[in-house]
């Protein structure tokens, strides 16, 4: 794969998130087998950790949605290799639940194996969201 076609692959992630669309949607960007993970404080959010297979994505998305809400999120690059694609960004997310915010800097690291995602990695500050979703 180029590096543009990865980049396009990582930019019809986002407008796909951005947009609304269906999860079963999104996660049709995902490999079956897609290795998904968001290391930190697992057991308090349901995204946290580590899980096998395309539905992770979908349940990432819905449950996002369900138990969050944006307050801003800002790109800042996005960069790639003949494998992969790194979102780069920061973003502000209030927990419904709790009504707090957490403020972190991220990157989400797409590999890319023949034009299908097969793994997700994400980087955030995970114990500042956890910590955000106690009560």
């Amino acid at each position: 794969m180029s590096r543009q076609q990865n980049i396009a692959i990582a930019q019809n992630f986002l407008e796909r998130t951005g947009g609304g669309k269906d999860p079963a949607e999104i996660a049709a960007l995902f490999d079956a087998d897609l290795v998904f993970e968001i290391q930190g404080d697992d057991g308090v959010l349901p995204w946290i950790g580590r899980k096998i297979g395309r539905q992770a994505v979908a349940d990432f998305i819905s449950d996002i949605r369900a138990l969050a809400e944006p307050v801003t999120f800002e790109v800042e690059d996005i960069l790639a290799s003949d494998s992969r694609a790194a979102i780069i960004g920061a973003l502000q997310t209030r927990i419904k639940t709790t009504g707090k915010v957490i403020a972190t800097q991220f990157a989400i690291i797409l590999t890319i194996t023949d034009e299908v995602v097969t793994r997700f990695q994400m980087l955030e500050d995970s114990f500042g969201v956890s910590k955000a979703a106690r009560t």
